[in-house]
């Protein structure tokens, strides 16, 4: 009986070496450079912004202006490393008819470009934003938008 408790573990060791030494396991590559689907990139991006306005001060809430770069990563979820060009909108955050609000101009107007890291598990419309980092558009290179 004692040996017999040992024999399925046993086993079971040995196709796992087996099998990581023939290359079966999928491996991890880091982040690539991919395009996600327009449904994955509306509402990564849409759970983005919406975290940005929750935890900034301005008066003003933002949108997204443009997805400059998308990066992602397949782990127990996907990791989206995302880089978007957001802008400073009319409608304060009070305003409960947000979804079309136009960008500030003149005065006001005020544009960041921001990296993030966003964690998801579309499948069961999970985010999460793991880091965040934005600086004043006029400070960043004019390559990225």
């Amino acid at each position: 009986m004692g040996i017999r408790c040992w024999r399925n573990p046993l086993l079971l060791l040995i196709a796992l070496v087996l099998s990581a030494k023939l290359g079966h396991f999928q491996r991890w590559e880091g982040f690539q450079q991919k395009l996600m689907s327009k449904k994955n990139m509306n509402s990564t991006l849409n759970f983005f912004i919406q975290s940005y306005n929750n935890a900034s001060n301005d008066t003003y809430l933002y949108r997204v202006q443009k997805l400059i770069r998308s990066q992602m990563q397949l782990t127990t979820g996907v990791e989206y490393v995302v880089t978007v060009k957001i802008g400073r909108t009319k409608c304060k955050r009070n305003d409960t008819s947000n979804s079309s609000c136009p960008l500030q101009s003149k005065k006001l107007r005020k544009s960041l470009i921001c990296e993030s890291l966003i964690y998801t598990m579309p499948w069961i419309n999970y985010f999460q934003l793991w880091n965040n980092s934005c600086l004043e558009a006029k400070h960043v290179g004019r390559n990225l938008g």
